[in-house]
């Protein structure tokens, strides 16, 4: 009797890919990372729409000249009971005649009689923005238990629903999986990319694709989206995706998760760096790891973790996070609630410089590492110029002291300049800085 082996991940995405020449080429919806605000951080599943408005207005006044332009609604926005702290098992949910979810007008009231999103959306877009929302993968479970149809189908709801591979998360029991080797499974997320479309959406948070990786329905919700005749991005979640995927990931999203829900405490941030170190050879144009949200600002007003708060997250470690995030080119989704957000976490997210290093660099990589000292670098624009950043990852103060050569960089001397401080340090044959416990610094540098 002949025994087949197992085939490895990569193995069997290669072959995957080789099936599907379609998906080698891919617009470049997102030439840069993405950047925009996301309602998780602060609302939870309970979001209303005057709150995204007012994020809206926020953004359109005082962030958009810096490059901030997505505005995104978050989970469970087809519930009209949602509730902060956790989910509703099972709760009531607002669908159309085809079991697709539309959004609880008691919440959103521009949705009310089938508008949708799409009131919306019009609204984000006259504020010179862009548009989007989370879903969940599968079909909703009321559309089964109804046997709904399949919008242009003679089939229904149950002909395609996997109720085995289910989201596991506790107290998510708003859908059930779709079978992608049923007939009327791709006309199903055809539907959906149809509607979305519809209402105007830029951007489309796709949860529950992770871990593992339900690669047939990555790939059936990339398709529907090419084909909707709009331009959308796909962000898949949660994390973590690991590197095996990451060529199938290329063509399939221009965003995925590269950890699990990421909160504002120090541990959260720490193990970032191994990950980012991961993931860093995988970073390119339209194709980007996706370190999560930014937990800033006034967060945990109607959250799914935690209490109504300032980020938890340190002064030094704020700084820390951006500029890893930055170097590393993740996009960046801020999670506070920005009209109540503190100046001081405004300032942060609106440093040119910085955010220049996070659109425009490349090659970021981790280049040095002695203990809890840290030095990630990458390539400016320009030639002969580098990003520079070193971080302490120690519960203790640190003096660093390193030549350039020590990071990989062909150089004698260069001229140092100070993004956070946005001052000129002169010229140098070394970096030497004493850093407090999980501080760092951001440098761009001009060899000489």
């Amino acid at each position: 009797m002949k025994v087949m082996r197992r085939m490895r991940v990569s193995e069997w995405m290669g072959i995957l890919l080789a099936l599907c020449p379609v998906l080698a080429s891919s617009q470049q919806l997102a030439p840069t990372p993405p950047m925009g605000w996301n309602s998780w951080d602060s609302f939870g599943p309970t979001v209303r729409e005057d709150e995204v408005k007012a994020n809206a207005d926020f953004m359109a006044n005082n962030l958009a000249k810096f490059g901030w332009k997505y505005v995104i609604v978050d989970i469970e926005w087809y519930q009209p009971n949602a509730r902060a702290h956790g989910y509703i098992p099972r709760g009531a949910v607002t669908i159309d005649e085809y079991g697709r979810f539309l959004p609880s007008p008691n919440r959103f009231p521009s949705a009310a009689n089938g508008v949708g999103f799409k009131a919306l959306a019009d609204y984000v877009h006259g504020k010179g923005l862009k548009f989007g929302f989370h879903i969940m993968r599968g079909i909703s479970r009321e559309a089964v238990e109804k046997n709904l149809p399949i919008k242009g189908t003679g089939l229904h709801a149950a002909d395609i629903a996997d109720k085995v591979n289910v989201c596991q998360w506790e107290g998510m029991e708003d859908t059930y999986g779709v079978d992608m080797s049923k007939p009327g499974a791709q006309a199903y997320y055809d539907s959906l990319a149809e509607l979305y479309a519809s209402w105007g959406v830029d951007y489309i948070k796709a949860d529950d694709f992770s871990t593992p990786a339900r690669a047939s329905e990555i790939l059936a919700l990339h398709e529907a989206l090419r084909n909707s005749g709009r331009p959308i991005v796909l962000s898949l979640s949660p994390g973590p995706f690991v590197t095996n995927y990451a060529d199938f990931l290329k063509t399939s999203a221009q965003m995925w998760r590269v950890s699990s829900d990421f909160w504002d405490n120090w541990e959260s941030l720490k193990r970032q760096f191994e990950i980012l170190h991961t993931w860093e050879f995988y970073v390119q144009p339209n194709s980007w790891p996706d370190a999560d949200m930014l937990p800033l600002g006034h967060i945990g007003i109607r959250a799914e973790r935690g209490d109504d708060r300032a980020s938890l997250f340190t002064h030094d470690e704020q700084y820390t996070l951006m500029t890893l995030w930055s170097i590393f080119r993740s996009p960046l989704m801020f999670g506070g609630d920005l009209p109540s957000s503190d100046q001081s976490a405004i300032a942060l997210i609106t440093n040119p410089e910085v955010l220049e290093a996070n659109q425009r660099s490349s090659g970021g990589h981790q280049a040095y590492r002695h203990g809890d000292a840290i030095a990630w670098t990458a390539d400016a624009p320009g030639e002969n110029v580098k990003y520079v950043a070193v971080f302490n990852l120690g519960e203790a103060k640190q003096d660093v002291d390193l030549k350039w050569q020590d990071l990989g960089i062909k150089t004698k001397q260069a001229a140092v300049r100070d993004l956070w401080v946005r001052s000129d340090l002169g010229v140098s044959e070394q970096i030497r800085v004493l850093l407090g416990p999980h501080a760092s610094v951001f440098y761009k540098v001009t060899l000489k």
